[in-house]
């Protein structure tokens, strides 16, 4: 059995078909399916199902190919592990966010982090929580920056700091002058701009909402951030983000809202007995020695 084996293996299993696996790998078809062919027969059993119109793994493929992805994603470890340079002159660092963490910490960390290591490749995705926790137990990032109810077994969670959220408006809202709190009836009554129902932001409000047992006015759905904040600070209708957000943006202002919307923690993710590269390493000092400082929005 050879390491292409395994790939050949997974590539066909992902594609479902021969020609398009062939395609990815980058070798002819009849090769792929000669080197299937004799990993087949090195094994005694078959691995792929060619009787129907996709290619799809046999029980015995399922399971065999269950333990090669295990095996494959700690080999690539391996691979980083030997290119990793202590003294952190080069190396690479895959880090994940959820997206309101793009608004307002990937700035001063990533800009901090790539001056105090400029040799550090630095690969930044922005994720939802639940793609962040697949990528982390896939080993498709180092690190990532989320929240800290995370439900994989998989992933290991450092606090680091907790996010208020507020109700934000724009500078020309009715309310822009407003001292005294909102109660949850009056924030109903307004015409609200939220995100979509994939990101934790907007079940972490609408979770407030039943609580409180409103039905608020949805006027406007986003599935970016920016959109959100364009739209707010240019009308009259209102938020609800970040309250680190507002203070990026001086046309936005935060309405005290009371009972005041939960608090959640922000952490620093992990895969569980992951690889800590020295870029990790040196990220995860930075942000805690940052957080320790205040020196986060």
């Amino acid at each position: 059995m050879l390491l292409r084996h395994i790939r050949y293996l997974l590539a066909v299993a992902d594609h479902g078909n021969f020609t398009r696996a062939a395609e990815a790998l980058h070798v002819s078809q009849p090769t792929l399916s000669q080197q299937i062919r004799q990993f087949e027969e090195s094994l005694g059993v078959p691995l792929l199902d060619r009787s129907g119109r996709s290619v799809r793994p046999t029980d015995a493929g399922e399971a065999y190919i269950r333990y090669a992805r295990r095996a494959l994603r700690e080999l690539e470890a391996g691979q980083r592990a030997t290119h990793d340079v202590q003294d952190l002159l080069r190396g690479s660092l895959r880090l994940a966010m959820t997206p309101t963490f793009t608004m307002y910490l990937a700035g001063p960390l990533i800009e901090r982090f790539h001056t105090l290591h400029p040799g550090i490749d630095l690969r930044i995705h922005e994720m939802t929580q639940d793609a962040i926790e697949s990528a982390l137990a896939d080993d498709a990032i180092d690190l990532a920056i989320a929240f800290s109810n995370v439900r994989s077994a998989e992933v290991e969670c450092q606090s680091l700091f907790v996010e208020k959220l507020s109700v934000v408006i724009g500078n020309s809202h009715p309310f822009a002058s407003r001292q005294e709190p909102l109660t949850p009836k009056e924030l109903q009554a307004q015409s609200l701009a939220l995100l979509t129902t994939d990101f934790a932001t907007r079940a972490h409000v609408s979770e407030y909402f039943r609580k409180q047992r409103i039905a608020p006015r949805i006027s406007i759905e986003a599935n970016t951030i920016s959109a959100i904040v364009e739209v707010v600070r240019r009308g009259n209708v209102v938020t609800i983000l970040p309250e680190a957000i507002t203070l990026e943006n001086a046309a936005l202002q935060r309405l005290e809202l009371r009972p005041a919307l939960p608090h959640r923690t922000v952490a620093l993710l992990r895969r569980q007995d992951g690889y800590r590269s020295a870029a990790s390493l040196a990220f995860t000092g930075l942000i805690e020695s940052m957080v320790a400082h205040s020196a986060l929005p």
